[in-house]
């Protein structure tokens, strides 16, 4: 058996199979996409990297970006971000100055979890 209610712009929602409510926000269609990217390095792209991390924390700072890494080792960097679709999101990765040193995938995510993604821990005092 699944019920629901409408409050205010959230949709709150019981189901059978668990003892806890989840709310969605019915009015936000933003999916989460997981983008790989492979780099080269050079004099150029070093060159480049600070006008890079202004703008990467520009869109951390307007919660574009959930997660932000890079591994020189292997020459890869992760971004999760959030966008309507992979042309939003090819839009979002073009404006980089990095743009032109990268080869690129896009993954649209059915399922992102972890800590960040969850209520913090009630500590009674």
């Amino acid at each position: 058996m699944f019920l629901s209610s409408k409050i205010s712009c959230f949709q709150l929602s019981f189901s059978s199979r668990c003892n806890f409510p989840t709310f969605n926000l019915s009015f936000i269609q933003m999916q989460k996409y997981q983008v790989t990217i492979h780099f080269e390095m050079s004099d150029e792209f070093m060159d480049l990297v600070p006008p890079h991390r202004t703008y990467i924390n520009y869109l951390i700072n307007k919660g574009i970006i959930d997660h932000y890494a890079v591994s020189m080792e292997t020459q890869r960097s992760w971004i999760t971000l959030n966008a309507t679709d992979k042309k939003e999101v090819e839009k979002i990765l073009r404006k980089s100055p990095l743009f032109k040193f990268w080869t690129y995938e896009i993954d649209e995510l059915f399922v992102l979890d972890g800590q960040h993604y969850r209520l913090p821990e009630v500590n009674p005092n």
